[in-house]
């Protein structure tokens, strides 16, 4: 068992928060052009995130779309949740498996 790459999960759905709140506090900014953010997983099974700013339409106005914002906290909380999950899991594991005694 290795909690490594629930912890990358973790650091990716901060990444994933910190932006959208970004976003979201700049979406009455005019010319604000937001950014996004996306997990990827290496061979290992970690997960990084990639963020990049989203293509500029020209809009004098705030490019931010609530719309796909706050879904993007939601996966965000939910995921980290999940995570936080696996973790107590596999500590519990551990914890049984070194209570026993021979």
């Amino acid at each position: 068992m290795n909690i490594s790459n629930n912890i990358s999960s973790i650091q990716t759905s901060q990444t994933l928060l910190n932006t959208t709140a970004n976003n979201v506090a700049n979406v009455n900014t005019d010319g604000f052009v937001p950014n996004s953010t996306i997990a990827t997983n290496d061979q290992s099974g970690s997960v990084t995130p990639q963020t990049r700013q989203a293509d500029n339409t020209g809009s004098e106005k705030s490019q931010t779309d609530l719309s796909r914002e706050i879904p993007n906290e939601m996966v965000a909380q939910r995921s980290t949740e999940a995570n936080v999950v696996a973790i107590k899991a596999q500590d519990d594991v551990m914890g049984t498996l070194l209570d026993i005694k021979a």
